[in-house]
């Protein structure tokens, strides 16, 4: 069996258990609103990066940071009861930007649609007419 097959379980795994005891067993107030989005194990299974997103300004992310960071060992040890491994890897909690930038990008659609219905118009498609210009005919 490739060794990389067996990570991408193993990684899986601990993502779910992880996910699991922030939502269950982790009372930490700072990892309140925190969202695991992957992980990243090495091929010998030694370290994981655990990526998480926040929609918050820094001080959240710092505090949620500090939170995940506090919380590692108990994580850790609870991961190894559940999955039984004979080594656990080491976890390194890491930020994803991702989901605070899709809000952002929500927020310029959502801000670029009022701007357009307030106007009355409507942006141009390929062939450069708007929804409200009839076609010309030739």
């Amino acid at each position: 069996m490739l060794a990389g097959k067996r990570a991408g379980r193993v990684g899986d795994q601990i993502l779910k258990e992880v996910a699991d005891l922030l939502m269950r067993k982790v009372k930490d107030p700072r990892v309140q609103g925190v969202t695991l989005s992957g992980i990243d194990l090495g091929n010998d299974l030694k370290m994981a990066k655990v990526y998480y997103s926040l929609i918050g300004g820094p001080a959240e992310i710092q505090k949620a940071q500090s939170g995940l960071e506090s919380a590692k060992g108990f994580i850790k040890r609870e991961v190894g009861r559940s999955l039984g491994l004979k080594y656990l890897p080491e976890i390194l909690f890491k930020y994803d930007p991702s989901l605070a930038q899709g809000d952002h990008m929500e927020k310029i659609f959502e801000k670029i649609k009022k701007d357009e219905a307030r106007a009355g118009t409507r942006s141009p498609d390929r062939s450069g007419q708007t929804d409200l210009q009839e076609p010309d005919d030739e």
